[in-house]
Formats: structure tokens, sequence, C-alpha cells
């Protein structure tokens, strides 16, 4: 990728990353009910998944090319489905609890990034706008993975401790934002498969 791209990309990484998405309201939603430590613990668990998925991709695209592409669609449905069971079960949760953590946990975080198809498929449209265009090499294609970093656990450890800073507010609020929340999840899983 020729240097003069990167503020294209960081600004695209700023855009996609940081906007409401699935791993980023999942982050916000587990600070909320189950506070910073264990949101953290769900947040290790999305670092895990982006760099599992992003290399998977990237490995992908390094010897299938573009052609890939039109598989990995196929995806948006598994992300689509897993983000609305997450929806559902926001909506039929009470108050905030610091016990019973285990759908705010490392694993379920890791699948929401291996389910993620916003992530997916704004991975693999920087590799085929930045990196193929000038390059097939495997190590052009990790280094602008680990930039991408930045817009995937990046956005969501953004999302968590503004959780965790406005958490206080929003204690007293919990039923009304768990069915906001839900409800967002449910247009990102909508507008996932359209």
């Amino acid at each position: 990728m020729p240097i003069s791209l990167l503020p294209s990309l960081l600004f695209a990484i700023l855009v996609v990353g940081y906007s409401p998405g699935p791993a980023n309201l999942y982050a916000l939603a587990c600070v909320l009910k189950y506070g910073r430590k264990q949101a953290l613990k769900m947040w290790r668990g999305e670092l895990v998944g982006f760099c599992i998925a992003v290399s998977i991709l990237a490995l992908l695209t390094h010897f299938v090319g573009e052609v890939m592409g039109e598989y990995v669609s196929w995806l948006k449905y598994l992300g689509a489905a897993y983000i609305l069971w997450l929806a559902w079960k926001m909506l039929n949760r009470d108050g905030v609890s610091d016990n019973d953590a285990t759908e705010c946990s490392f694993t379920s975080g890791m699948i929401v990034q291996l389910t993620n198809a916003k992530m997916m498929l704004f991975d693999l449209t920087a590799f085929s706008v930045y990196v193929l265009p000038y390059s097939n090499k495997l190590a052009d294609l990790f280094v602008v993975s680990a930039i991408l970093t930045i817009a995937g656990p990046g956005g969501n450890i953004v999302w968590l401790l503004a959780g965790a800073y406005l958490r206080r507010f929003f204690v007293s609020y919990m039923k009304p934002i768990n069915r906001v929340m839900a409800l967002l999840l449910a247009a990102c899983s909508i507008y996932i498969i359209l």
C-alpha cells in the first residue's frame, strides 16, 4: 500500500470502526449491564476474535484473492442470526448485575467478532482497495491487518470505556436502554442482511 493512501484508510477506519455496529453495541451493553471489569474480559475476546478473523481473511485474500469476496457475503446470515439472538437476550434481561455474566464473557466477545459481517466486509474492502491493487504479498496484507485493529478492537474499547463512564447515569434507566440497544442490534442485523 502506498503511504499516500494511509490517511484515506485511517479515515475509513474512523468512520466504520467507531460507528455503531454489532461489536461496539455489544461492548456498550456489556459494560452497562456488568460493569467495566467483566466487559473488559469480553473485550479481550473481541480482540482475539478480531485478530483471528482478520488473519484468516488476510490469508484467504493472499491465496484466493478477490474471488472469495462473493462467498464471504454468506457469512452475513450467520452474523445477523447471532446479533438477533443477542438483541433478544438483551430485551429479556432486567437491571444491572455483576453476577451470572456468562453472556458477557471472553467467548461471547470472540463469537461476536468471528460472526461480525460488518467487520469482515470492511476488512475485505480494505484489502481489495488498499493492498491488492499494489501487492498480493502476505506481509503487506498483515501490515494492513494490524492497522485495521484500530478499527475493530479500538472502536470496541472506546464504546466500552464511554459506557463505563456513563454507567452511573444509565443504571436507573436500564430497561429502556436494553430495549433501545436490542432494537439497534436488530437494525444492525437487518442492515447486514440487506
